[in-house]
């Protein structure tokens, strides 16, 4: 994929991983004759990133009910900061996967 490609789809990659509603967003966006990979790929890592918040965020809070740990919260940054370094990697023009759950599914 040439420079200007990934130049072009910059701003929609990093809305991507801003909010389920910036997820959204840049999907439909991205739709029709102005498909851009690099931003499909943002996407991707995002909804990964959604996918692991939803479940973590369940998981968590039944271990903390289970086991009265409150500190097993903290977990739930987790997405976050992988959502972070997506957008870091988005603004960097890079198409690399996020750590861990990156990978998954595709």
């Amino acid at each position: 994929m040439d420079q200007t490609t990934k130049e072009a789809g910059k701003t929609m990659a990093i809305i991507s991983y801003v909010t389920l509603i910036g997820t959204i967003i840049a999907y439909f966006s991205n739709q029709g004759d102005k498909k851009n990979e690099f931003v499909s790929f943002h996407i991707g890592q995002a909804v990964r990133i959604w996918i692991l918040l939803f479940v973590l965020t369940i998981v968590v809070n039944i271990l903390v009910f289970v086991t009265s740990i409150g500190a097993l919260g903290y977990l739930s940054y987790i997405p976050f900061v992988l959502a972070v370094l997506g957008a870091m990697n988005a603004n960097s023009l890079k198409e690399e996967p996020v750590p861990v759950i990156g990978t998954i599914g595709g």
